[in-house]
């Protein structure tokens, strides 16, 4: 049996796919659109997923939809009702699309397709729900999902059992942890619904200074998790904007302006969000093991991205274990939409050990074989060298050791925002200016932005405070006290971004400014090649560490196919280009011809 999972028209689009409960792809749509966050109707990634199993919509026999559009709906009018007269610019512009497409859902997704199958409507925070827990190791964990908001729920508490999962307390509109965030995401200058972990990790440069101010006057926390926000000092219910005058006058000043310089007291409004959310987010996961008893925790919905917080909630709860949903947004939400249709509607059997998950990796995207990496780069002309199979890893090892920025695209694309090594750009650890190096060369993004580790499994806990796997870096660990270097007393009072180039450990590249690290454990199950290339780079040079950040510039999705990975490669500062087993080094390539823009003859329909 096949069930297609989709979400649209929001934001990050994605298409599921799951054949008798195993998942068989999936994928997002900006990565085929290059449009980053596209919200449009996920074709593409629907049209990979049939692909990939080698079906036709003849084949479906469910299609699961990640939420209940007239409800939603419901709560937009309710809303605009409530504000009004307030609130009409920002009911005009969002009423046509729900005329046009969004309330006749059922018979876009009937159109899009050419099926006359059955649609399931989950609501959306059974979609995350069911995104945390079935695809979870866990025969019975606790369920938490938080987010901007669905068709009313901003947040909620749940419990998994084998094959089924309920909803027993949830936080309605528009009290909203999620959208606290983004409006702090906005005020500070960044882009609501991408730009929050930006906030998250200028975060450490800053005091929470505001923090007091924030519990005092926007939000009423109490002991179990629930709160209510100030909605006086916010503009989201009713305008174009997060946050309004009352809110801009409260921290003294107008919102930054983006692409402005970022100040200390942007960086102090950072810390203190960042350092309310952790409680928000702590005080919830405490209540729900205490009223669940469960022994593990599930995670999903856009705040679940948060891996500060995630981090603590491991170490500062009772909570044996975490697992998180790797696209914990609304690209998620697709799989899990189809996922509640199996187990939940159709109530099959579910298999756990408490071990091991059934997301194998979130290796679920596109793959391309040599033939056609060979075929592309010899119409372009592109110099390269051919490797065997067994060399790739020492090659690249050598490569990472002689300091080099190398473009690491292998096997199945991740499914999720982040890249988990098969979509990636990797360097050496060890380098004091390789973070900022990657980050003005390569990758074009503020300096102040850290990168991630990725680590050998067996030997995460050498170098990170970590007594768990972290396949989906999702969880933020301190950096071991041993592999810590002495700071000087005159490094240890530095402020703000001059924090940034003060050598704190042995692996400085991946050392954020409070000792923390973004941790991708990596074992040899589901990605061999990068495994062996890690293990080699530590038998060779005594570091089973290396950076891992996303194979793309700012601005744009992570690369999807060999013709996005060639043009970035080309258009940065890398210094080697690795797909499949073609070798590509900067210094011999001819130069791309900027009159011709060659890769619209790659684009889907």
């Amino acid at each position: 049996m096949y069930i297609l999972g989709i979400s649209c028209f929001y934001h990050d689009s994605a298409a599921a796919l799951i054949k008798d409960g195993d998942i068989v792809a999936a994928a997002q749509e900006e990565r085929f659109t290059r449009k980053k966050h596209d919200y449009t109707f996920p074709a593409n990634s629907i049209r990979f997923c049939l692909s990939q199993a080698g079906i036709k919509v003849k084949d479906i026999d469910y299609v699961a939809f990640y939420d209940k559009p007239f409800i939603k709906f419901e709560r937009i009018l309710e809303t605009y009702i409530a504000y009004a007269p307030f609130g009409i610019r920002s009911f005009i512009k969002a009423i046509p699309l729900w005329i046009k497409k969004k309330l006749w859902m059922k018979d876009l997704i009937k159109k899009e397709l050419g099926y006359s199958g059955k649609i399931i409507f989950p609501e959306h925070h059974e979609s995350h729900a069911s995104s945390a827990f079935f695809p979870s190791p866990y025969k019975e964990a606790a369920i938490l999902t938080m987010d901007g908001v669905g068709e009313w729920t901003t947040a909620s508490l749940g419990i998994g059992e084998g094959n089924s999962m309920s909803i027993k307390a949830d936080i309605k509109f528009p009290h909203s942890l999620g959208l606290l965030y983004s409006a702090f995401t906005y005020y500070t200058g960044f882009k609501v619904n991408s730009g929050e972990y930006k906030v998250m990790g200028l975060a450490p440069y800053g005091r929470p200074l505001y923090k007091d101010l924030i519990m005092r006057e926007l939000i009423d926390l109490k002991k179990d998790g629930s709160f209510k926000l100030n909605m006086k000092y916010f503009n989201y219910c009713a305008g174009l904007t997060m946050t309004n005058a009352k809110f801009h006058k409260l921290f003294g000043g107008p919102p930054r302006k983006p692409e402005s310089r970022i100040t200390q007291r942007d960086m102090d409004l950072a810390a203190s969000i960042q350092n309310v959310t952790e409680e928000v987010m702590l005080a919830m996961a405490r209540y729900a093991h205490e009223v669940t008893g469960k022994k593990y925790l599930t995670l999903a919905g856009g705040v679940a991205l948060n891996c500060v917080g995630n981090g603590r909630i491991l170490r500062e709860t009772p909570f044996k274990d975490v697992w998180i949903q790797p696209a914990a947004g609304d690209a998620g939400a697709a799989l899990g939409a189809a996922l509640f249709t199996w187990y939940q509607y159709l109530e099959n059997p579910r298999m756990a050990d408490d071990v091991n998950d059934f997301q194998k990796a979130s290796l679920l995207g596109t793959s391309y074989g040599n033939d056609y990496i060979e075929e592309f780069l010899k119409s372009r002309g592109a110099s390269y060298t051919k490797l065997k199979d067994e060399e790739i890893p020492e090659t690249i090892a050598d490569l990472i050791a002689q300091q080099k920025v190398i473009g690491w695209f292998e096997g199945r694309m991740e499914f999720g925002p982040r890249a988990l090594g098969a979509r990636s750009i990797i360097g050496d650890a060890r380098s004091p200016k390789m973070q900022e190096t990657m980050n003005l060369k390569i990758k074009f993004r503020e300096s102040f932005r850290p990168f991630a580790p990725s680590v050998l499994e067996e030997k995460a806990k050498d170098y990170f405070d970590l007594e768990t796997k972290s396949d989906y870096m999702l969880l933020v660990a301190p950096v071991k006290k041993e592999k810590r270097k002495a700071v000087s007393e005159r490094d240890n009072n530095l402020f703000g971004i001059d924090k940034l180039n003060v050598v704190r450990s042995e692996i400085p590249a991946v050392t954020h400014v409070d000792y923390s690290a973004r941790v991708q454990t990596v074992g040899r199950r589901w990605n061999p090649l990068y495994y062996d290339m890690i293990k080699k780079f530590d038998e060779k040079y005594g570091c089973p560490v290396i950076i891992n950040t996303s194979f793309n510039v700012r601005g744009e999705p992570i690369v999807e196919s060999p013709e996005h990975a060639y043009m970035c490669f080309m258009r940065t500062n890398m210094d080697y280009l690795i797909m499949g087993n073609c070798l590509l080094e900067k210094k011999t390539q001819k130069k791309l011809d900027k009159d011709i823009d060659w890769l619209k003859e790659f684009e889907l329909d």
